[in-house]
């Protein structure tokens, strides 16, 4: 079992620049795979990027894909997703989520384990 808390989350100007990172428990956190997720006011939660057990291995949404870019360092157990060019559309909560398998996915009901999640909000 893994326990996510997210930080980094905060209100920024658009085309503004936030890093958010995802601090797990546990000693088998290179064990998981982990996403990025987020879910805006009166939409369903949609995926963001997934990395890879080792981080070889990425993989984004259309709408992030150039401007957001998913790390992990499995020594701190820890992912981060650092967000460039940030757009008014990129205001959501944002969830970071494991899953114990080598497979990467988007679909977030495969993912076991979320945190509670981090607000950002790119004012325009």
């Amino acid at each position: 079992q893994v326990q996510l808390v997210e930080s980094g989350g905060g209100l920024v100007q658009a085309g503004g620049s936030l890093r958010l990172s995802c601090a797990a428990s546990g000693r088998t956190f290179s064990s998981y795979s982990m996403g990025w997720f987020r879910q805006a006011p009166g939409k369903e939660r949609e995926f963001v990027a997934v990395i890879n057990r080792s981080g070889g291995s990425t993989y984004y949404a259309d709408s992030v894909k150039g401007r957001f870019t998913i790390s992990r360092d499995n020594a701190k157990n820890a992912v981060y997703l650092q967000m460039n060019s940030l757009k008014s559309e990129d205001t959501a909560v944002y969830y970071c989520a494991a899953r114990p398998s080598p497979v990467i996915v988007t679909t977030t009901s495969l993912y076991a384990y979320w945190g509670q999640g981090t607000q950002v909000t790119v004012s325009s």
